[in-house]
């Protein structure tokens, strides 16, 4: 027991640089006090004393802030910093090394008994906020976002975040084509860090890129047709539209641009708005 305890506040020191001294973390880190109660509680659960680990957890509650069910299964070296407003469900399961941070919630959906709440593996991170429901599954070395509602299983060594949680990848390498449009509608895609990457910005990136190969291939299709005889201007008119510019994005456009047949009171409005 000795051991174990000894383990989890070293363990406070590894994830914490503001933890000082043993005697601090002892004294007050709430995450390391509930979880304490909660192997005392888990015991009693497990030795149908049902009530009285009730009574332990909500006691723990009380002191904490931090509410752990007695019938969750707590693997070792388990950190919660800060701490505060986090649940942890009746069957619940986390794996060895696993970090949460406040106001993260291991949940139920369904009032019906049986395996019902999430289980972790070992090495998981869920950032502040994030709800995980449901008898999911999420992976060794998984990384949950902050305030991410997740609902589906997360793979190992994967991030998840959004809401509804999406599980993203690898940010792309930039595609020449795409940089130079993105550059002149003023939209950076790459502005966030290579290991964080948007999946709004993914998804932006993956129009812009639909958007030059349907324009490679009406190029292509028009030379088709110049080699055999027909003149696509003909056709389908001459196309006088130009390349699209920052200055064409109404609501998005730099203050510079001039915006032809506005009032004045409608530009300084837009001048507002893009301040």
């Amino acid at each position: 027991m000795f051991d174990r305890m000894r383990e989890d506040i070293r363990c406070v020191f590894d994830r914490d640089p503001a933890a000082r001294n043993a005697f601090e973390v002892l004294t007050a880190y709430p995450g390391l006090h509930a979880l304490w109660y909660h192997r005392l509680a888990h015991w009693m659960w497990n030795h149908r004393m049902r009530w009285l680990g009730r009574v332990v957890g909500n006691f723990s509650r009380w002191l904490t802030g931090i509410e752990i069910h007695p019938g969750a299964t707590i693997g070792r070296r388990f950190f919660i910093d800060h701490g505060m407003g986090v649940v942890i469900g009746e069957t619940a399961e986390v794996g060895d090394d696993c970090t949460i941070y406040h106001q993260v919630t291991l949940g139920g959906t369904t009032w019906e008994g049986g395996k019902r709440h999430p289980t972790l593996g070992n090495e998981v991170v869920i950032g502040a906020g994030a709800k995980l429901l449901g008898p999911i599954h999420i992976g060794n070395h998984a990384r949950i976002g902050s305030n991410a509602v997740v609902l589906k299983d997360v793979p190992a060594d994967a991030t998840a975040v959004g809401i509804p949680a999406r599980v993203i990848g690898p940010r792309p390498e930039p595609d020449p084509r795409f940089q130079q449009m993105a550059d002149r509608m003023g939209f950076d895609a790459y502005g966030l860090s290579r290991d964080m990457p948007d999946p709004v910005a993914n998804a932006i990136h993956r129009i812009v890129q639909r958007v030059h190969d349907l324009d490679e291939r009406m190029e292509r299709a028009c030379q088709a047709l110049k080699r055999a005889g027909i003149d696509p201007g003909e056709a389908l008119g001459e196309d006088d539209s130009g390349p699209l510019e920052a200055c064409d994005l109404e609501g998005l456009e730099p203050d510079e641009c001039e915006v032809p047949g506005s009032a004045p009171d409608e530009q300084e409005r837009k001048q507002q708005g893009n301040t």
